[in-house]
């Protein structure tokens, strides 16, 4: 029995009101459950009940057990001093408020529907299920679990934006540089984020803006702190950068002893730092002012086609330094891109809208369903389970739901968990 259980029985009244007594015997008439709290305080404010034909206007706590009371040490907290009703499942002690007045308490167990409960026990039963609602999971209405998803989406969002909003503080307000910072960890993907990120970290961004007339600058600046310029490599487009690097280290005082260090290992080639790092360097040479041209545009061919850059032509026949490869054009994909409008341009779009006080959500709604869903295993999951995903929206906001939900058994803050609750 979780104490979440017991809300959900108070909120949605899972129970026969019609002759509600108290541990004492005292009659109990709801006019009003009261406004459910999640955060510290009483469970229920403002909560208006007759007892004994006595309106009373106050808070609600709810417990297992009448002892919880004590072991939470509510006698002592003037913040309980205004509870007019203890709400229980077992009653097994009086208490008492801080000035020592006894406070009415129902013993829930005995009203509760019994359907409530099958349906309570049903739904986390533990029988190695991947999620709690697995088995019943497809049986769900397909509007109630679209809704359900795009309000998870934008919960994702708002996680988001608290990340991009620390950024933002870092980086003295200039959202070019938040913006700069996250291409920077996304262009790295998960093998190389973190590197790529601690990169970004060490260039102040207004260098980006004095180098961005010249690409081989903007490289050596990305290598050079990647800490990719080191060893004797007898090219001269190395040696180029290299020097080129050693004169900007030099102007700017640049320091890159704390960086971390890029990943070869497990990549395929086309996703190699050396060639994103390259491809990045080509989109700041391509585009002035990014941030802003983001922001003014709103169509997902639009953003295809601002991202449509490729690396320098060194890189067209090699993936590393030392070894030459295979000619070929090393362009942004369309798959690639959608993963920096996911991770990237739709999240500080919707920071920046917050920022603003501004209304883009549908907007943002109309992009994800423009770019298609994520495969993951997570996915696949829900998907064989019933076929949920079909755009970046749906798969974002499942990975939310498994997360933060399914994983960690908040099924009653579920709308699909309610649904199956209410059967």
């Amino acid at each position: 029995m979780q104490e979440d259980f017991l809300h959900y029985i108070w909120q949605h009244k899972k129970f026969d009101a019609s002759n509600l007594k108290t541990t004492n015997a005292e009659t109990v008439s709801i006019v009003s459950v009261g406004q459910h709290n999640r955060n510290s305080g009483p469970d229920f404010f403002n909560a208006q009940l007759k007892i004994d034909n006595q309106l009373w206007a106050g808070n609600v706590e709810i417990h297992i057990k009448s002892s919880d009371w004590f072991l939470h040490n509510h006698e002592q907290d003037k913040a309980y001093d205004n509870v007019i009703l203890h709400v229980v499942w077992e009653h097994d002690t009086n208490i008492y408020r801080k000035t020592n007045t006894a406070i009415p308490t129902l013993e829930l167990k005995a009203y509760t529907f019994k359907s409530a409960l099958k349906n309570y026990r049903q739904l986390f039963s533990k029988t190695n299920k991947w999620i709690n609602c697995e088995n019943d999971f497809k049986s769900v209405d397909d509007f109630i679990i679209q809704n359900w998803l795009e309000r998870l989406y934008f919960e994702r969002l708002e996680r988001k934006s608290e990340d991009i909003n620390q950024l933002l503080k870092t980086s003295k307000n200039d959202w070019e540089a938040v913006l700069f910072k996250m291409l920077a960890k996304n262009f790295g993907l998960k093998v190389n984020a973190d590197a790529f990120l601690s990169m970004a970290n060490t260039v102040d961004f207004s260098m980006v803006r004095k180098l961005q007339n010249n690409q081989t600058s903007l490289e050596a600046l990305f290598f050079g702190q990647a800490d990719l310029l080191i060893g004797d490599v007898e090219d001269a487009y190395f040696q180029n950068l290299a020097k080129e690097y050693q004169f900007l280290k030099q102007k700017f005082t640049l320091n890159n002893q704390n960086i971390t260090p890029v990943q070869f290992f497990r990549l395929r080639p086309p996703n190699f730092p050396t060639v994103r790092l390259s491809q990045l360097a080509s989109l700041y040479h391509k585009e002035q002012n990014l941030f802003s041209k983001l922001n003014n545009i709103n169509n997902i061919e639009d953003f295809y086609m601002l991202f449509s850059v490729q690396t320098s032509a060194f890189w067209e026949s090699h993936y590393t330094f030392d070894k030459v490869s295979k000619t070929s054009k090393k362009q942004l994909t369309k798959a690639f891109i959608d993963l920096l409008m996911i991770n990237t341009i739709i999240p500080i779009k919707f920071a920046y809208a917050k920022y603003r006080g501004k209304q883009v959500e549908a907007d943002i709604v109309k992009l994800m369903r423009h770019i298609s869903s994520e495969k993951n295993s997570v996915i696949e999951k829900f998907n064989a389970l019933k076929k949920v995903s079909t755009s970046a929206l749906q798969s974002q906001a499942l990975l939310q739901l498994k997360n933060e939900y399914c994983t960690k058994n908040k099924c009653l803050q579920c709308a699909i968990g309610n649904t199956l609750l209410n059967k």
